[in-house]
């Protein structure tokens, strides 16, 4: 298990170099110039002379590269030009309401759709197992926008039991953490379906069965411990597209996270916001895939000795 973690700690040295050098090519690779983008038209001569200064633009390629990745390993992401304020500070104040969303919406997703798989698996071919397909294929197929658009119509326009908009306790957090937790509550519920009905027709099961094993223990500790492996994959890996994907969610829902953060910069082309951002979010989706990946191995031992 040690030697399995720093070999993929050592595969997660060079997919940050990749990610560091992607963000710094946002500055080179923008169409026109990037000064002038984020200033306007209108900036005076100075303004521009000093904000080429502050990004160091003038300076040689390899230069500008080993500074800002200098500044990165030192945890300074730059600033933001439209606030003024260090991109640390801006993404560490709003990232804790992305947590808090991805949170709710795993919560949600893992307890419904792990649930509801079980069920149909348990109860293959009755009305409820094709509901649940049915219902599976259609959370599936729907976009995120119209989820949280139907939402909001219903539950607080129509209906008025809860906020359409804005951050502040339980009431704001339900309709955002069933929008974003929606797609993966369908594809949990159609992969642990699949799983449990495999593992539910093999030897050992069936070898459960003939022992006179109710069938409660059969399902609950012969073949969804062997489930949940599964599970945990998926989890982690939606729980990592949570925490980056989620800028449609925050931005209908008005929420305060990184996913709007980013888009306001996108929208004010705030490059250095822009860089920053999508650096720490990448950083943050590979630490969360890395730990799915020790805790799979953990629940499955097999892994560390491929």
């Amino acid at each position: 298990m040690i030697r399995y973690t720093f070999l993929r700690l050592g595969l997660l040295i060079p997919t940050l170099l990749g990610v560091l050098v992607v963000t710094f090519a946002l500055l080179i690779v923008a169409p026109g110039d990037p000064v002038q983008a984020m200033v306007g038209e209108r900036a005076d001569a100075e303004t521009i002379a000093r904000l080429r200064a502050d990004l160091r633009l003038d300076d040689p390629l390899h230069t500008q590269f080993l500074h800002y990745a200098g500044n990165v390993v030192r945890g300074d992401l730059g600033r933001s030009y439209i606030t003024q304020r260090p991109i640390v500070r801006d993404l560490l104040e709003r990232f804790p309401h992305t947590l808090q969303l991805a949170l709710a919406a795993m919560t949600f997703a893992t307890i419904v759709g792990v649930g509801i798989g079980v069920l149909g698996a348990w109860r293959p071919g009755t009305w409820i197992d094709h509901l649940i397909t049915l219902g599976a294929y259609g959370g599936v197929s729907f976009p995120v926008y119209w989820v949280g658009l139907v939402l909001i119509l219903v539950f607080a326009i129509t209906l008025r039991w809860l906020p359409p908009s804005g951050s502040g306790g339980l009431a704001y957090l339900l309709l955002p953490a069933l929008t974003l937790g929606m797609r993966s509550v369908a594809f949990l519920a159609r992969m642990t379906r699949a799983s449990m009905q495999e593992i539910l027709a093999s030897e050992y099961v069936r070898t459960a069965r003939a022992k006179g094993l109710p069938e409660r223990l059969v399902v609950g500790r012969h073949a969804l411990r062997n489930v949940l492996i599964i599970v945990v994959t998926l989890v982690g890996l939606d729980f990592g597209s949570y925490l980056t994907g989620s800028i449609l969610t925050e931005t209908i829902f008005s929420w305060p996270g990184v996913g709007r953060y980013v888009l306001t910069a996108i929208d004010r082309r705030d490059l250095p916001a822009v860089q920053g951002s999508i650096l720490f979010l990448s950083a943050v989706f590979a630490f969360v895939n890395l730990g799915t990946d020790l805790l799979y191995a953990r629940l499955d031992p097999r892994v560390t000795q491929k």
